[in-house]
């Protein structure tokens, strides 16, 4: 490479948007660790003048994703193919779900399904419905992870794909996507600028919010296997580290290494759903209650969407649904970018029920599988896992309990430990590789960020989680901003759902008259003039 070669391809990397959004969550985990008291209060106004006050937002988005994710799938817009008009899936679509689903949960879920109904079997909403711990508490867990969140995944997936795939745009940023309707001066311009602060500080709090949650279990699981007696902290650092190490080598051999670990990562998850329900010996249970849970969560889904609690009796969507939807927009960041990039060769239709399918699918498993086998032992007074977390307050410490009354239950936690670091992996390169490929002013359509640029942002993704594990009222405002961050990113997402729509018409437009152009082009029928000579038209 040339001296000027080296010197223009330095020049693409826009370091305002790598570094600014950084800088800035880096001096607020400061300020969180130093002044702990003064930053809770602030951020607590904060959090509920968005999650309180405007609370309503986020449902209203929420139910209307939904609904545009099923306009698009059954109308002309699902025939679009995300590249050429004729082009085939580039991966299969055990492989291209396994990737999907692997980059946009990290280890939550395995965290949030072994105990999420123990938080709601307290809450006074569920005596307000008027029915048992056993009818309601298996219900939430499976409508704060299934359609709402997934469709904000899917829809913005397959406009980040028509955008890279079908109109070949060079710019892999939000502010691009929002091109249709901003227009380019306005995309290309300070408004687009701020648009992509916005979202790469929301992507920032989010990998915190994510990082703070699971990885302390995580320390909790390996302090159990190796008798250690060194401090969670600690420990949670050493797989911060160990998890860093295995995405950043992902993510450095590109989507081949991102493949393969989203595969293992299926392997090994699957597998523990398996090893549960046969030998947990909660099989009948976990089935029969996992299908009655998902038959009360369709036949209340609307009622569900939209519940406000007005008279704030419970606070229960401001402290769940609103919450579970904010966190999912701001996970919005990177996840539907990875999707729509893996996604080429499907059609949106293909792209949002295939998704449904195998995101929505593998997600309410998880949750009736691993739920309701705790759920089954305190039903038959085996076991009193709601009582042990009044006591305590300590979910890591319950959800050790539960794991433990499992046979077998040294071999479970290593599966676990695996399959949470290996979520947590396939989850980070894929943000990791978003977040590259945001440095860059332009990136063509198959051009891949350079690797020191890949390393960088490895390692920006684990600095400030790691700064946070040393303070738990940190990690708990850290949670409390991604409701904060999420307000501004759920205009852009209206942005770019519109953006995109104008677009794909226009884009379905333009094939038409490609085609009646073509047509007319073709030779037409030959004809036969009068002296018997051949008219070829």
């Amino acid at each position: 490479m040339t001296k000027d070669q080296k010197k223009a391809n330095k020049g693409r990397v826009d370091w305002i948007i790598t570094l600014v959004p950084f800088l800035f969550i880096v001096g607020l985990a400061v300020f969180l660790f130093v002044f702990p008291e003064q930053a809770n209060g602030v951020i607590s106004q904060v959090r509920f003048f968005f999650g309180d006050t405007l609370g309503s937002y986020y449902l209203v988005i929420g139910i209307g994703v939904l609904l545009v994710s099923l306009f698009l799938s059954f109308s002309k817009y699902g025939d679009i193919v995300l590249g050429d008009p004729d082009e085939k899936p580039k991966y299969n679509f055990f492989t291209w779900g396994g990737m999907m689903f692997t980059c946009g949960l990290a280890a939550d879920i395995l965290f949030y399904s072994f105990a999420e109904w123990v938080m709601y079997a307290t809450n006074p909403h569920i005596a307000e419905m008027g029915g048992s711990i056993t009818e309601w508490a298996g219900v939430f867990p499976l409508f704060h992870w299934s359609f709402i969140p997934w469709a904000f995944y899917l829809v913005l997936a397959v406009a980040f794909g028509f955008m890279l795939h079908c109109r070949k745009r060079e710019k892999q940023r939000y502010s691009e996507a929002c091109m249709p309707i901003l227009g380019e001066k306005h995309a290309h311009g300070v408004l687009g600028r701020i648009i992509d602060l916005f979202a790469l500080f929301a992507l920032l709090a989010g990998t915190a919010t994510t990082f703070s949650v699971a990885t302390p279990l995580m320390a909790e699981i390996l302090v159990s296997l190796l008798g250690l007696s060194i401090s969670r902290t600690a420990v949670t650092i050493i797989i911060l580290l160990l998890t860093c190490a295995v995405y950043t080598y992902a993510v450095l051999h590109g989507f081949k290494g991102i493949s393969f670990l989203a595969k293992l990562c299926i392997y090994l998850f699957f597998g523990l759903l398996i090893i549960v329900l046969l030998i947990g010996g909660q099989g009948r249970f976990i089935i029969e209650n996992g299908i009655d849970s998902m038959g009360k969560m369709l036949q209340n889904f609307i009622g569900l969407s939209t519940y406000t609690d007005p008279g704030r009796t419970n606070n229960f969507p401001q402290d769940w649904t609103i919450y579970y939807w904010a966190y999912w927009m701001v996970w919005c960041i990177a996840a539907p970018f990875f999707i729509g990039n893996i996604s080429r060769g499907r059609t949106i239709r293909q792209t949002i029920l295939g998704g449904y399918i195998f995101g929505v699918g593998s997600t309410i498993v998880s949750f009736i599988v691993l739920g309701n086998y705790s759920l089954g032992l305190q039903i038959s007074g085996e076991a009193d896992f709601i009582a042990n977390y009044q006591a305590s307050g300590d979910l890591y410490a319950l959800i050790m309990d539960i794991i433990k009354t499992m046979p077998g239950s040294g071999f479970i936690l290593v599966l676990i430990f695996l399959c949470m670091l290996t979520f947590y992996a396939t989850s980070f390169d894929s943000i990791a590789y978003t977040a590259a490929c945001y440095s860059y002013k332009r990136l063509k359509e198959n051009e891949k960020p350079h690797s020191l640029i890949l390393l960088l942002w490895c390692i920006l993704l684990i600095v400030l989680p790691i700064a946070l594990v040393f303070s738990e009222s940190s990690m708990g405002n850290i949670q409390s901003i991604s409701i904060i961050s999420a307000f501004p990113i759920g205009i852009i997402m209206i942005l770019m759902i519109w953006s995109f729509i104008k677009d794909a018409k226009k884009y379905m437009a333009e094939k038409r008259e490609r085609k009646n152009n073509d047509s007319d082009k073709l030779p037409k029928s030959d004809s036969v003039d009068s002296n018997g000579d051949k008219d070829e038209a």
